[in-house]
């Protein structure tokens, strides 16, 4: 049996991405891997359920016998065997992040042999991780710049703390492998879209979310046509959990989609709300970076994955990106040169793995 490659997951940001990076790799690869000290740098090391469902589920897809799962593990070992096609349901139990989850599974599903389809029941809109808006909008957008075309289907939403939203992830034809990319600098900027939604709650406060967003992005000198879509359902139809709110935002930039979001919260004003969308989406907009600061670490594992060499610019080295830099080269002893500084723009430049 071959021997585990030992991954230390209090390297870097030490929390659940290294986890979910490492275990998408070691499936596509088929290599086993043994992850230790998991989540180490966390106020509750260890496996919480969120990350528990995301390792089920890689393991149904892959065909993987896993040691440690189970609550509060700080040590897995994961053996793959082989991606299978096929359609699957998964339940995270709470209002745990869909979108994290299909963070492990998207790369995975890309090497299916047929067709897939995950369907997952947990958060689509919770605090410390992507949106669903965004994942759905912006992360797909980049996606397919790899030649990789998941649809994402957002069924129910869910927030915090209720959950139980519903979203389908399909791919139609696998690709079985990713196209490099050149993306370092945006281009100009054409246009400002986005989503403002709001469930269980009055519809103007998904129109003030919109309406402090254009705002803040006029007041900027940004003088491009917005047009931000306002999601509400009468509350009789509503058929979301709720309450909750929230808006995801993106500059149209040549080839590029620079975006920022923000949560609503009980207690935080709509105008909040809006502004602080508006504010992540100019900062990152101000660095000339094709990839805003969110997307950055996301599409790593693709580039390295990827049948040639890939330049991407950043508009921020957070610790996610530089974590996922360096497992990439753990797993996959991949050629990289990243130049920046943790908090500041950054270049990477990956000769991928071809698999």
């Amino acid at each position: 049996m071959t021997k585990p490659l030992r991954i230390d997951g209090s390297y870097g940001e030490g929390g659940g991405q290294i986890l979910r990076t490492a275990v998408a790799l070691s499936a596509i690869t088929g290599k086993p891997i043994e992850v230790i000290n998991i989540r180490a740098k966390r106020p509750k090391p260890g496996l919480k359920r969120q990350h528990l469902t995301a390792i089920r589920a890689a393991a149904a897809i892959a065909g993987a016998e896993v040691e440690g799962l189970h609550l509060g593990s700080t040590r897995i070992v994961f053996r793959p065997t082989q991606i299978r096609a096929g359609t699957y349901t998964f339940d995270i139990g709470t209002a745990g992040s869909i979108t994290l989850l299909l963070q492990a599974l998207l790369p995975i599903m890309a090497y299916a042999p047929g067709p897939i389809e995950v369907r997952v029941r947990g958060g689509t809109d919770v605090p410390w991780s992507p949106p669903i808006d965004y994942l759905r909008n912006i992360i797909t957008h980049y996606l397919r710049k790899f030649g990789y075309a998941p649809e994402i289907e957002l069924v129910r939403r869910g927030h915090y703390p209720r959950g139980g939203g519903v979203v389908v992830a399909r791919v139609r034809n696998p690709p079985r492998g990713f196209e490099p990319v050149k993306l370092v600098h945006r281009g100009d900027v054409t246009e400002v879209k986005g989503i403002s939604h709001c469930v269980r709650l009055p519809k103007h406060v998904a129109e003030r979310q919109a309406r402090a967003a254009e705002e803040e992005i006029r007041r900027a000198g940004l003088e491009v046509p917005t047009n931000i879509e306002i999601e509400w359902y009468e509350p009789s139809r509503d058929p979301h959990l709720g309450p909750g709110s929230g808006i995801v935002i993106w500059a149209e930039a040549g080839e590029a989609r620079i975006g920022g979001d923000s949560l609503g919260a009980k207690g935080k004003r709509a105008e909040v709300v809006g502004k602080e969308a508006a504010e992540k989406m100019l900062r990152d907009l101000a660095t000339g970076a094709a990839l805003d600061t969110h997307m950055s670490d996301n599409a790593i594992p693709y580039a390295a994955l990827a049948r040639g060499t890939t330049e991407l610019g950043g508009a921020q080295l957070t610790m996610h990106a530089y974590t996922n830099a360096w497992l990439v080269k753990q797993i996959l002893n991949t050629e990289l040169k990243l130049k920046g500084e943790i908090g500041k723009p950054f270049y990477l430049k990956v000769r991928g793995a071809s698999i």
